[in-house]
This record gives structure tokens, C-alpha cells and sequence, in this order.
């Protein structure tokens, strides 16, 4: 958003080809460097001299993955609030949603480090690891846990980021604090010899590193967006209300996505070793395709937010037709990537012959994919940017029913080719509960004269 020579109008950039990959392109690059890291905590303790080092670093962090995915909403809820506020070009309201998506970030966090304990507890019970995969898992969850607050608050700045359109600086934290990770990894683990906790503490120090960088780039960009802070604006009644009410919306759509994977993992798993291990392969493949697929689903978070801010149909309508079609060549070239290389692909992943011979009997759903995940995406990256987390709420819900409704249906029919169309009918139910409201979507959007 730019300001005229009155500094009282708002005039907002065109919607280019240019400008969405310039939202797009440091998302996709920054998703890139989250694989990464892992790889490199799975590597500094697979040359440990036993097994259960690699087992207890990766229990610790599924551990983390989902505690921290569960309060994702900071990231979405925050991004389309922004947007909103950059639209309607108030500088206060951008500096207060941050104000507010922190405050909840902290005492989130702080909540998490107090029932650390019951926390663990309940983990291995559920994952039921060795004594020793345990006591490790253990020390790394006890260490890790610090780093909740700075967790929570960078998924705070990193949507603030995204809703006014600077996904650069969001890059520039991710990859900053994702390469202070890795290189602490290497000096604790290799070079200090302290195993599982150095690789725990590696990640908190690289946590409240990003904080720290964060808020430096974020006080450089409030200063170019202008406005000032008021706390009173910050703890108003009424913007807090709404915050809880979008915050809520979308953890209740994050926690059936949640349990729609964990209930294909878990029905995988009783076809025996080899289908849930093909099954963890080819789910890898959808992995990939999400890194890309959020690109574009940010930048309409961001485009679709702004022009509903400033009340802006035909803007709305060209943030997302803009971002769809780049959405949907992102998806084909995927296709294509998927269809030319999957061997190779999948021979980076496993060499177990049996694995290999369960994968190309359920690879065809894995190349179909791209095509029709790429809607329930794109869509919600859509609604997120309007705010429409009631919408979302009730279409996921929807969906994990018809995602239940056919695995019950077509599982004991067609094996895991059955749990593969569930799943895929999932992707379709999202797409299309999302599309009959996006009417709803536009008529809620009344253009400024």
C-alpha cells in the first residue's frame, strides 16, 4: 500500500503476475529449509552409536510438531486480520492485531511450559516408545519445551508478515533461524558430544534468535507502514472477542484436519508394515506438494485480505483469479514432476522390496493428487484472508464426515485403495464446501463509491 502526496488516501498496487510471485516465492523457498533441518537433526544423531538417538530426537520432535501445529491459528488468524487492516489502511489496527496475536503467543506458551509434566505424560502413553527411545525423548521434551513462547510468537510475526504483503522478511527469519539450527546442531551434537539435548537446545536458542530477528524487521516495517500503538486499541473488548472467536474457528478446522491424518495413519498401520510404510512414502509426495501449493495460497491470504479491507470487489476477484491460476500451474507442474520422476523420487525414500511393491500399487492416487488437492488449498487460503474461519469450521467438519463415512464405506471393499479414496474425497469435500460459500464471500465485500 502506498500513500499519495495527502497522505490521507491509500492507493494500492496492481495484482501482477510479478507481485504474486513475489509473495509466492519466498513462502515455497522458506518451506524448503523446514525438511531441511529436520534432516540434518535426523543426521547429527544417526551417527550416534545407537538407534534409539535417532528414535528419541524424532519422537520429540512428532512431540513438538503437533503441540505447536495445534496452535497454528496464530499464523492464519493473524494474516487475515492484518491484511484486512492494511486495506482499510489503518497503521493502529496493524500494529494492535500483532499486539494481541502476541499477548495470546505468550501466555500460550507459558501455559505449555507448565503442564510440560501431563504434556509427556500423555505422549508416551499414546506412542508407547522403548525405555530408552522414552528417557531420551524425555530430556529433549523437557528442554524444548522453553522454547514454546518464541514458537508461538513467530507464528504471530511470521503471518503479521504475510498480512502486509512482505513475505520476504517472513523468509528472511525462517531462513536465519532454521541455519542457526542447523549449525548448532553440528557444534552441540558433533562437536560438544551432548546427543539428544544438544539438538533440543540448538532449536530453542535458534527460536529466540528469530524472535529476536523478527522484531527487529518488524519494528523497520511499522515504521514504513506508520501508525502507533495504543494499548487500549490493543485490549479492546470487542477486537479481542473477534480474535478468539477467528482463533477458535480455526483450530477446530486445524483439529479435524488433525485427526483425518492421524486416523490414516492409524488405519494404514492395521493393513501391516508394508502398506503404512508405502503409505508414509507416498505422503511424502503430498508433503512436496503442500511447500509449493501454500505459496500461492499465502499470497491470496494476503491480496484477498487487502481487498476485502478496503472493500474492493473487483479487486477480490483479481487477487483470486490471480493467484488460482498460478495455484493450478503449480499443481501441473507437479503432476508432471511426479509423472517423470517418481522412481527416482521414491528411491530416495525406501529400498525395502516389499515397501517398493506396495508404493506402485497405490502410486496412481499419489499423481492424481496435485490436481485436485490444489482447490481445498488455494480456497482456504481464500477464506483465511476474509476472515470466513466460520465457513471453514463447518466445511472441514463436513469433510472429515464424508472422509470417515468412505473409508467406512470402501475400505473393507477395496483395502487401501479405499483408504486412498477417502482421502481423496476429503481433498474434494474441502474444495467444494468451501466454493458454494465463496457467493456469501463476495456479497459480504460492500464497494467503497
Amino acid at each position: 500500500m502506498q500513500n499519495d502526496e495527502s497522505g490521507d488516501k491509500a492507493v494500492a498496487a496492481p495484482i501482477t503476475h510479478r507481485r504474486v510471485w513475489r509473495l509466492a516465492g519466498p513462502i515455497i523457498f522458506s518451506n524448503m529449509t523446514v525438511p531441511l533441518l529436520g534432516a540434518v537433526d535426523t543426521a547429527v544423531v544417526g551417527h550416534l552409536p545407537q538407534a534409539y538417538y535417532i528414535g528419541a530426537v524424532a519422537v520429540g520432535a512428532m512431540i513438538f510438531n503437533f503441540l505447536f501445529w495445534t496452535f497454528s491459528f496464530l499464523r492464519m488468524g493473524t494474516t487475515g486480520l492484518v491484511a484486512q487492516a492494511r486495506g482499510a489502511g489503518d497503521g493502529d489496527e496493524v500494529r494492535a492485531i500483532l499486539g494481541r496475536a502476541l499477548l495470546i503467543a505468550g501466555g500460550l506458551g507459558l501455559v505449555l511450559i507448565l503442564l510440560q509434566v501431563p504434556v509427556a505424560w500423555v505422549a508416551f502413553y499414546l506412542l508407547e516408545g522403548s525405555p530408552q527411545v522414552e528417557a531420551l525423548a524425555g530430556d529433549y521434551l523437557a528442554i524444548r519445551i522453553w522454547s514454546a513462547p518464541a514458537a508461538l510468537a513467530g507464528f504471530a510475526i511470521f503471518g503479521w508478515f504475510i498480512g502486509v504483503q512482505n513475505t520476504r522478511k517472513a523468509l528472511l527469519v525462517q531462513v536465519a533461524m532454521n541455519g542457526l539450527n542447523i549449525g548448532l546442531d553440528l557444534l552441540f551434537v558433533i562437536g560438544f558430544g551432548w546427543g539428544v539435548e544438544g539438538v533440543a537446545a540448538a532449536t530453542v536458542i535458534a527460536e529466540y534468535a528469530g524472535l529476536a530477528i523478527g522484531g527487529l524487521l518488524v519494528a523497520g516495517e511499522l515504521k514504513r507502514l506508520g501508525g502507533r500503538w495504543q494499548w487500549l486499541l490493543i485490549v479492546d473488548t470487542a477486537r479481542l472477542r473477534r480474535l478468539f472467536a477467528v482463533n477458535f474457528d480455526i483450530f477446530l478446522r486445524s483439529l479435524c484436519l488433525l485427526i483425518a491424518s492421524a486416523y490414516f495413519t492409524a488405519q494404514g498401520a492395521k493393513q501391516g508394515d508394508a502398506v503404512l510404510a508405502a503409505n508414509a512414502v507416498l505422503q511424502n509426495f503430498i508433503h512436496f506438494l503442500a511447500f509449493g501449493l501454500d505459496g500461492f495460497a499465502f499470497a491470496a491470504e494476503a491480496l484477498v485480505g487487502d481487498a476485502v479491507g478496503a472493500r474492493d470487489r473487483a479487486r477480490l476477484r483479481q487477487a483470486v483469479r490471480m493467484t488460482s491460476i498460478w495455484a493450478l500451474i503449480c499443481a501441473l507442474g507437479y503432476m508432471a514432476i511426479y509423472a517423470l520422476a517418481h522412481s527416482l523420487l521414491i528411491g530416495w525414500l525406501t529400498s525395502v522390496p516389499a515397501v517398493l511393491a506396495a508404493v506402485d500399487q497405490y502410486l496412481p492416487w499419489v499423481l492424481a493428487a496435485p490436481l485436485i488437492a490444489v482447490w481445498s488449498y488455494q480456497l482456504d487460503g481464500i477464506f483465511i484472508g476474509a476472515t470466513r474461519t466460520g465457513d471453514m469450521r463447518n466445511g472441514m467438519a463436513f469433510s472429515l464426515l464424508i472422509f470417515l463415512a468412505a473409508d467406512w464405506l470402501f475400505q473393507p471393499l477395496l483395502g487401501n485403495h479405499g483408504l486412498w479414496l477417502a482421502m481423496t474425497l476429503l481433498w474434494v469435500a474441502r474444495a467444494l464446501s468451501l466454493a458454494v460459500r465463496y457467493p456469501a464471500l463476495e456479497r459480504a465485500v460492500i464497494e467503497r463509491r
